[in-house]
């Protein structure tokens, strides 16, 4: 059974920094993309970053040059370094791996954030709220 489980959530001002990290248990094909999503306060689904197995990486315009994905394999561990946070940032991050056969990291990333895609796994979040 697959299993995401998030944490580094947390309140910082606006400016600041916060790292997510995300274990994975239960098998997952190397093959998979992993990143991250949120759900802002009134909000839909919005893709943020992706990782593929190739290390090739997809971001949302909104975090390009402030936010980073990273995995440790070893580890089976999904990192989001988020630094510059602003308030639209606040949101609940979920971490997500998805096959996503014959789409790129990009396709993937536009796809999580539409509500009538099905995200193969993801766990239930962590916390961010970014005051001004």
């Amino acid at each position: 059974q697959v299993q995401l489980v998030e944490s580094g959530g947390g309140s910082v001002q606006a400016g600041g920094s916060l790292r997510l990290s995300c274990e994975v248990s239960g098998y997952i094909a190397l093959g998979h993309y992993r990143g991250w999503f949120r759900k802002g306060p009134g909000k839909g689904r919005e893709g943020v970053a992706v990782i593929g197995r190739d290390g090739s990486t997809a971001y949302a315009d909104s975090v390009k040059g402030r936010f980073a994905v990273s995995k440790d394999n070893a580890k089976n561990t999904l990192y989001l370094q988020m630094d510059s946070l602003k308030p639209e940032d606040t949101a609940m991050y979920h971490c997500a791996v998805d096959s996503g056969s014959g789409m790129t990291a990009s396709q993937i990333l536009r796809a999580w954030g539409l509500s009538g895609y099905d995200v193969d796994f993801s766990g239930k979040g962590t916390l961010v709220t970014i005051s001004s």
